[in-house]
């Protein structure tokens, strides 16, 4: 099943004399919930303790999949994943085709609990930021 969208009509906040634009938006075709991905890995796997990396690859294959159908995942409190385009804009809804459409991404929305921890986690200012070819070293030794 394709992923569907549909046309929203929006000007740019940084030019709000300009003609608005047509921008496509993800319609989701429903909901998957955790439950519902226990259910398709159970399918899969044997889903016992020492099956656990057997469970995480079915889960890696399975969420992209219900993505591409169009389906926003659900992980309860955890948080869900969804997809979002990007594109470019088209001056009449007649004039839009999805050529515009030049990027697909997933979203996550945290949840409740991920939220709460995200929140709790300790910040520390520097003075300024890491050259990247210092940050990717630095992340080498860390792994």
């Amino acid at each position: 099943m394709p992923i569907e969208y549909s046309l929203a009509e929006r000007g740019n906040p940084a030019r709000p004399n300009d003609p608005k634009k047509f921008y496509a938006t993800a319609r989701s075709q429903g909901d998957t919930t955790v439950r519902g991905i226990a259910e398709r890995i159970n399918q899969m796997s044997t889903v016992s303790t020492i099956d656990v990396m057997a469970v995480l690859e079915a889960f890696f294959q399975t969420v992209p999949e219900e993505l591409a159908a169009g389906r926003i995942v659900r992980f309860g409190d955890f948080g869900s994943f969804s997809v979002s385009l990007q594109g470019e804009g088209a001056a009449t809804e007649k004039e839009f085709n999805a050529a515009l459409i030049n990027n697909v991404r997933v979203q996550f929305r945290p949840g409740k609990l991920f939220d709460q921890a995200m929140q709790g986690a300790e910040l520390r200012k520097v003075s300024a930021p890491m050259p990247a070819t210092q940050a990717r070293a630095a992340s080498r030794k860390k792994s």
